[in-house]
């Protein structure tokens, strides 16, 4: 057994409360047995058979469950510095696509990349992530866009969970766009995806969910239904970037189909909006790509109306959202998403675990509940995400064990 003391706020983070709702208890204490939390709440209850357990010292710091980024694209070739300065001059996000940039770019770089080099560019991000706190990451394929190489991203990620400490959820996102070999027979690529790759998937187990990107110059509510639909036929779970740049209906589809979440939504309708609240559909906003794209910002107070959780992600990827930064997305939806703090800590934790399957083991600090945590310079997470700073995370627990900070047993 072993005991964190010294908690100046623990933030339990129940998986079921309200949307701001974040169960903060002042004076706290936190116990966990191997992998999974023991006891968390007032010090002063700490039953006695738990006093004796080793202990650490938070050193008058507030508490959060360990920090879920639900929404990344971890494992890609090249950068795409080139773009950023294209976009400052006024190019288009779908401008630089048509002219054989963005996604299409990196997944020129990702097919020359080979699986080791892949791998160590993805382990590197992981390590930096850890040490601010996030202790599970989901991580999408995408950028192969043919067999071999959307095989290669998801063998990456299975290879990362033996060698890495942060646990990895993977997506499969063959339906990222379709590739320019297959631009003048989409029909021949949707049917590569629903014949042969997703069996393929699935049955090796590659991936937990399945994702598409709905969207003008990507695929069409129809081919993201026939997708989806032989994805749930082989027991993957489902997702949908949907809605980014226009109203597509991809959040309709995502609350139609019982998608675990729709992302982006920037322009989802109100219609939409209130089908994925219906549907309990977790909306995953990604501020970053707003930022870095001058796109609207999801607008978070109309969702949280409707009564749909709202998570918050990074969207880790080389061209619209070049950061895993996730104190920094959590900051931007505050202020440009008009999120309380409360709000935002529900979606990088419970709300985040949701939109991944995991909200009964992942995103609490409540007994029975993952040992996952991350220790916070800072007296409560109002100051935490109004001070920004590069990092404020003082140390990180995954699995019961610490894989950042400085915290050494204090007997």
């Amino acid at each position: 057994m072993k005991l964190l003391k010294n908690i100046s706020m623990l933030y339990r983070v129940p998986a079921e409360g309200g949307h701001d709702e974040v169960d903060a208890v002042a004076d706290a204490a936190i116990a966990w047995e191997g992998d999974t939390i023991r006891y968390a709440g007032p010090a002063s209850d700490l039953p006695d058979e738990l006093a004796a357990a080793e202990s650490f010292d938070a050193g008058g710091r507030c508490v959060v469950p360990g920090l879920i980024d639900c929404h990344t694209h971890l494992c890609f070739g090249g950068w795409r510095g080139d773009e950023f300065a294209a976009r400052l001059e006024g190019a288009s996000y779908q401008d630089i696509q048509a002219a054989g940039g963005g996604i299409n770019s990196t997944v020129k770089a990702t097919r020359s990349a080979s699986r080791d080099e892949l791998a160590e560019k993805a382990a590197t991000a992981l390590a930096d992530m850890a040490r601010l706190g996030v202790t599970t990451v989901e991580a999408k394929s995408g950028y192969g866009l043919n067999r071999d190489d959307e095989i290669k991203q998801l063998e990456v990620y299975r290879s990362l969970k033996d060698t890495q400490a942060l646990e990895i959820v993977p997506t499969f996102l063959g339906a990222h766009l379709v590739p320019t070999e297959y631009r003048d027979r989409r029909d021949d690529y949707v049917a590569l995806l629903c014949n042969e790759i997703i069996p393929e998937v699935a049955e090796r187990e590659l991936a937990c969910f399945c994702d598409v990107f709905i969207e003008d110059n990507a695929f069409t509510l129809a081919e993201g239904r026939k997708i989806l639909e032989a994805a749930k036929s082989h027991g993957l779970g489902l997702k949908i970037h949907a809605d980014q740049l226009s109203a597509a209906g991809g959040a309709g589809l995502a609350a139609e189909l019982g998608a675990v979440s729709a992302e982006h939504l920037e322009y989802a309708s109100e219609q939409d909006i209130a089908a994925m609240a219906d549907a309990g559909t977790v909306a995953v906003s990604l501020p970053i790509a707003s930022l870095y794209l001058r796109e609207p910002y999801l607008p978070a107070r109309e969702w949280i109306a409707a009564g749909t959780r709202v998570a918050v992600a990074t969207d880790f990827n080389p061209g619209s959202a070049p950061s895993y930064h996730l104190h920094l997305a959590m900051t931007l939806a505050a202020v440009h998403q008009r999120m309380s703090p409360n709000e935002v800590l529900r979606g990088v934790t419970s709300h985040a675990a949701r939109a991944i399957g995991l909200h009964s083991s992942h995103g609490s600090l409540q007994p029975g509940y993952r040992a996952d945590l991350a220790v916070i310079d800072a007296p409560h997470i109002n100051h935490w995400l109004y001070h920004f700073r590069p990092n404020a995370c003082a140390g990180t627990l995954k699995n019961g064990n610490w894989i950042a900070g400085e915290f050494r047993s204090l007997d």
